[in-house]
């Protein structure tokens, strides 16, 4: 804006000579300024006083001010959506912030490190990551593509298995920083209804719970996996595979297993035909096993077999195709291996299956 050569007591001054009769032409050739400047004067300080025009030019200067701070808040409220919505916490996102208000708001690089509430420098010199970090961020990235539905806690698990003292809270930053985070699955609503106790295992071998999952081979053949698991120490007793399962065959399986665990005292089943067959039931009376019938359509009844197919299905079947029933005996064996003796338990205070037996035979001295 273009400042006057005058100022507002001259000003006042010359509207009160042409107040007094003097002739606006000479006014403003003894003053050396046009008519038209003269009638703006007019109209902005006619009737004013020496004094009023001063406080005119206070509040005008205020103004001017509470412009420029209410531009800068605006600025300011712009960067920081810009940024980040909310202010985050950890210097790597305040980093990012920075950079994008940079690139999109065309501000410089010292005003967005104030709005971030980041330093020049921790912006200019990003901290790198040592020798031994970048070992143990390859190694969880190895472990998190081994084990697909694997979260951090697992992988630490596994760590503190190979010997490795690392902190849970480290493992997790490693783990978000190479965006393994595992997609979580929607849940399926069901109507609520009347459910059934299902009663804790106080021992090994107190409780087996079996159950079939359905598969298919490369060529569409389709394969049946006949699931048994102790319901106290989590342990996958066997895993049955073939193209079909009937009564006679799971009793001969489980004879097999008893061989070397022994007979359990219960055995908890759906309402399959395999299960009610007479050469199953004919099986239960003559080794004193009991019968354990879940009511029809009722799966929590039986929800420790429940959640080991699930991730059996998600762990073994659906990560890889089987070419034929060999191969798909000997993966799944393998797989079944793996989950007793490596695989972390969240509910056996993260150790194994098969060590948290181990562990309990040795308390009750068997």
């Amino acid at each position: 804006m273009k400042k006057s050569r005058f100022t507002d007591e001259q000003i006042i001054g010359f509207l009160k000579q042409a107040e007094g009769g003097m002739p606006v032409k000479e006014l403003c050739r003894l003053g050396g300024f046009s008519d038209a400047t003269f009638y703006k004067w007019r109209a902005k300080f006619g009737g004013m006083q020496a004094s009023e025009a001063t406080r005119l030019r206070e509040v005008e200067s205020e103004n001017a001010k509470l412009k420029k701070l209410l531009a800068e808040a605006h600025l300011h409220i712009e960067a920081l959506k810009v940024g980040f919505g909310v202010k985050p916490l950890t210097p790597q996102a305040r980093r990012e912030a920075v950079a994008r208000m940079v690139e999109q708001l065309a501000i410089s690089e010292r005003r967005a490190c104030r709005y971030a509430g980041l330093s020049r420098t921790s912006y200019r010199q990003p901290p790198r990551m040592n020798a031994a970090t970048a070992e143990l961020s390859t190694r969880i990235v190895e472990l998190a593509h081994e084990r697909r539905r694997f979260g951090y806690r697992r992988i630490h698990d596994l760590l503190a298995l190979e010997g490795r003292q690392v902190n849970h809270k480290r493992v997790w930053r490693l783990y978000k920083q190479a965006n393994l985070s595992v997609r979580k699955r929607r849940k399926i609503k069901r109507p609520i209804g009347e459910r059934q106790p299902l009663a804790a295992s106080q021992y090994v071998n107190d409780t087996w719970s079996m159950d079939f999952v359905m598969d298919a081979l490369a060529n569409g053949r389709r394969i049946k996996c006949l699931t048994v698991v102790d319901d106290f120490s989590r342990e996958c007793v066997d895993i049955a595979v073939d193209h079909g399962i009937g009564g006679e065959y799971v009793v001969r399986l489980l004879d097999q297993a008893a061989q070397f665990r022994g007979y359990p005292r219960a055995i908890r089943t759906d309402q399959g035909p395999e299960f009610t067959s007479r050469a199953f039931l004919a099986w239960t009376a003559a080794r004193g096993v009991r019968h354990l019938l879940n009511d029809a359509g009722c799966p929590t009844q039986n929800a420790y077999i429940e959640s080991f197919n699930g991730k059996f299905r998600d762990e073994c079947l659906n990560e890889q195709w089987f070419e034929s029933l060999a191969q798909a005996r000997q993966e799944i064996a393998r797989w079944r291996r793996d989950y007793n003796e490596v695989r972390p338990h969240s509910s056996l205070g993260r150790i194994p299956p098969a060590r948290f037996a181990a562990q309990h035979r040795q308390r009750a001295g068997d």
